[in-house]
């Protein structure tokens, strides 16, 4: 993982952390440890000293329960698992099934697992059930059937999963450790196990993004580090590893990913140094002319390679912004001007060009992107810098540069700053939507009063009830939005479907759009009666994207939200608001909507509960026009 910087003393550190008597410094000690590279040994001991945390809750850090069931011996995955878990602040509770049980596991309600309860559910299974019995001389289309079978076992583990923990699942995909029969005529060959395992793999594929199953794809990381890097024929002959213990750390790491992700804790935002990193040289010394970018030399290939990739992440949805010590006008021109830039002005969203400290000005950014500084990744080639914004904002992710600049792609791609649950058409727009935002904070500059700017906005909301279309962004918004978010409630794709469907619960989607373009789908309202009132609504969930704070949504969602419950026979409204380091920006979101305290003084982190008679509720004016779905 050589994203990651190395431990200056790694011995020191953690006994400098086991040092501390408090549970809570300690484990943020811990957190900052596991923010190095670390081997199997390492991390092996990182996790023991993890392991002696007593206390059940740490401020900051979140708890998840992983079920692991494998076909092979996977107890040396765990500690690699937690300490991954522990670099993006969750402390994982890791359960692992028997050795080979995971069917009986997952169908007798007795079992451990049943006991266990996961919120998340990752197979780990070999390709040799699945294989064997398949001969060389078989057919395609008798390796289609015979994987077709080990696929519908599959689809039914799966959904057994959902049914019974409404978790998430995550599926391994197949290690390819066969031996060639033919050498390269293999892959001719459909019988072939080399052929067999690549068939298996994409047709898991296909019945995975048709379950909504998420994949962990070590096929893929094999490949790119090659067999022996994740396999070794010895461990599994002695111990049925099929994972071998130097992969350890980065199936840790692969694994985390996405259970991070599910939960809305990627990246958002990539923010990139200038001079020696999109561009060789220094703009402000070598001139337009002198700067290396373009075909015709390895270095300014590698630069023009790293912007190429740049673009791709804008067109799934992640942020591009700029941090540069320069001249901004000089900088600026290189985007217009020079003719081998592949990324353009209007592709970033937040261009900061100065001669002041980039700690400074990536608190800017992500001030003016309205986004957390723990969304930032900042990609700079002077480790001077590296190591300042890393001492400065530990929140801040800052990959560890390789000397070449040919290898910039992927530490950036290996690194998995924005691994993704799902992809959607809002986030093939999301980047351009906050380009759009620049220009409207620029009539907000320019209007005499806030009425002026809203008016000058001409919105419009669409809205509607949540159906099937809409589940991944809506489940995808839920997890991922923590400031409007009174109470950080996550869910499951399986667990939306459920409440859709349900004809006592009321699901709300709003798109706003406004004279700049659409904002996209940011805002979603669930409300559900009271089990011992049925005339009372509760909203169990409200989120809303911070790209449209201010903009008057939460009161038309509001006077939408009271028409929808009053034509339901609901006599008032009842929510809750439990505070959290992020979500204080709505503290008073409830009593300026006219909602009135229903339980005395709360403790801090307590729930706070609210309540609105609908009779008494009068819906505010905006400057929001409707337009329902």
């Amino acid at each position: 993982m050589t994203w990651l910087p190395a431990a200056s003393d790694f011995r020191r550190d953690l006994r400098a952390a086991l040092g501390t008597a408090d549970s809570t410094t300690r484990v943020e000690k811990l957190a900052s440890l596991a923010q190095h590279r670390l081997g199997f040994l390492e991390t092996m001991q990182l996790d023991r000293s993890l392991g002696r945390i007593t206390s059940d809750t740490v401020p900051g850090f979140s708890l998840v329960r992983l079920a692991i069931l494998a076909s092979s011996t996977v107890d040396h995955l765990v500690p690699a698992i937690r300490v991954a878990g522990l670099r993006r602040r969750l402390l994982i509770d890791v359960h692992v099934g028997a050795y080979g049980q995971h069917r009986q596991d997952l169908l007798d309600p007795a079992s451990q697992l049943y006991r266990f309860g996961p919120q998340t559910v990752l197979l780990s299974l070999t390709a040799r059930d699945a294989t064997a019995g398949v001969s060389l001389t078989a057919t395609t289309s008798e390796v289609d059937q015979a994987i077709a079978r080990s696929i519908d076992e599959l689809r039914h583990l799966w959904r057994k999963a959902r049914e019974a923990f409404k978790a998430t699942v995550i599926q391994q995909t197949f290690l390819d450790a066969t031996h060639p029969v033919f050498g390269s005529y293999d892959r001719l060959v459909p019988g072939t196990p080399s052929r067999l395992v690549a068939r298996l793999n994409d047709l898991l594929s296909q019945a995975a993004s048709s379950e909504g199953v998420l994949l962990l794809d070590i096929a893929r990381a094999s490949e790119r580090d090659g067999i022996d890097a994740w396999f070794d024929a010895v461990r599994w002959m002695q111990a049925k590893m099929e994972i071998a213990p130097q992969a350890a750390p980065l199936y840790g790491d692969l694994a985390v990913r996405i259970i991070a992700a599910q939960r809305g804790l990627s990246k958002k935002c990539l923010v990139l140094d200038l001079d020696d990193t999109l561009w060789g040289g220094v703009i402000g010394d070598d001139g337009l002319e002198g700067i290396v970018l373009g075909e015709g030399s390895a270095s300014g290939e590698a630069h023009l390679a790293l912007q190429r990739y740049v673009l791709q992440l804008k067109a799934r949805g992640v942020i591009l912004a700029v941090c540069s010590k320069n001249d901004p006008v000089i900088a600026e021109a290189v985007f217009r001007d020079h003719p081998e830039m592949v990324l353009k002005r209007p592709d970033i969203a937040a261009f900061v060009a100065n001669w002041d400290d980039k700690a400074e000005n990536l608190k800017a950014i992500a001030a003016r992107l309205n986004i957390g500084l723990d969304s930032l990744v900042f990609v700079d080639d002077n480790p001077v810098e590296r190591a300042r914004i890393r001492e400065s904002l530990p929140m801040v992710a800052v990959p560890e540069l390789p000397e070449d600049v040919a290898h910039y792609v992927r530490c950036v791609a290996d690194a998995g700053y924005f691994e993704a649950v799902s992809f959607t058409p809002d986030d093939q727009r999301r980047s351009d939507q906050y380009a759009a935002n620049a220009e409207r904070e620029a009539l907000l500059g320019s209007s005499e009063s806030m009425d002026d700017f809203l008016r000058g906005l001409r919105m419009s909301v669409v809205f509607g009830p949540v159906k099937a279309v809409d589940f991944a962004r809506v489940t995808q918004l839920i997890n991922k939005t923590n400031q409007f978010n009174p109470t950080t409630r996550r869910c499951t794709a399986e667990e939306l479907a459920a409440i859709a469907a349900a004809p006592e619960a009321v699901t709300l989607q709003f798109r706003l759009v406004d004279r700049f373009g659409d904002n996209g789908l940011i805002s979603v309202l669930i409300l559900r009666p009271d089990p011992g009132r049925p005339d009372v609504l509760e909203i169990e969930t409200w989120v809303m994207s911070c790209r449209v704070f201010g903009r008057e949504l939460e009161f038309e969602a509001m006077n939408i939200a009271v028409e929808i419950a009053r034509r339901r026979g609901a006599r008032a409204l009842r929510a809750n608001y439990i505070p959290t380091k992020k979500n204080g920006v709505i503290r008073d979101l409830y009593p300026s909507l006219g909602f009135t305290r229903a339980n005395e003084e709360a403790p801090a982190n307590a729930a706070i509960h609210w309540s609105l008679n609908l009779a008494e509720y009068v819906a505010r004016k905006t400057h929001i026009d409707r337009l329902e779905k």
